[in-house]
């Protein structure tokens, strides 16, 4: 397919998609999104797709999270006329954050938001993300949030890998899934 042939987000995704097995850890493969979003066409079909999500949730602001979350959140977040929040790596913020570690299926990280400087109170937040796996970096995510009197309205990612069970994790949030499922 060219990048005109394609009709929704999802065939771009599938077609574009490059898989790495073994990558970052054995008997993990990973599911490199960078060339679908140099796709122009792909590109603005996913960012739609995320921001119609954002609209159905009732965003007041974008979680970006760390680091595609960053890209596709930024989009919608200026798409739809909204403030985007990066949802930073830990040690990438200066004191004072709210700061939430967390298990991936192949090891730990952390997660930081501001704790000054962004009044968080009330706002309906809608978190972005590539992937949606274990549901750890989500879940974090979504702690930090609630430390900072946010609501979650809703989760919008590209890709899930439902063998991981993270959407079980998440349940009681709204999710819009992009791309096709993968195993």
């Amino acid at each position: 397919m060219t990048h005109s042939e394609y009709p929704s987000a999802a065939d771009a995704v599938t077609d574009l998609i490059r898989r790495v097995p073994g990558f970052p850890a054995q008997n993990v493969v990973f599911e490199d999104l960078t060339p679908v979003l140099a796709d122009a066409q792909a590109f603005r079909l996913i960012v739609d797709e995320l921001a119609e999500a954002a609209e159905r949730y009732d965003a007041d602001i974008i979680g970006g999270l760390d680091a595609r979350g960053f890209l596709l959140g930024s989009a919608v977040a200026y798409r739809l006329g909204l403030g985007i929040l990066a949802v930073r790596k830990e040690g990438k913020l200066p004191p004072p954050v709210f700061h939430r570690s967390y298990n991936l299926e192949y090891g730990e990280s952390a997660l930081e938001i501001p704790r000054d400087g962004i009044d968080l109170r009330g706002k309906n937040v809608v978190l972005i993300d590539d992937v949606l796996a274990t549901g750890g970096t989500l879940c974090a995510s979504r702690e930090l949030l609630d430390d900072a009197g946010a609501t979650v309205a809703g989760l919008a990612v590209v890709l899930e890998v439902q063998a991981l069970g993270g959407r079980k994790r998440l349940a009681d949030l709204p999710l819009t899934v992009v791309g096709e499922h993968s195993e």
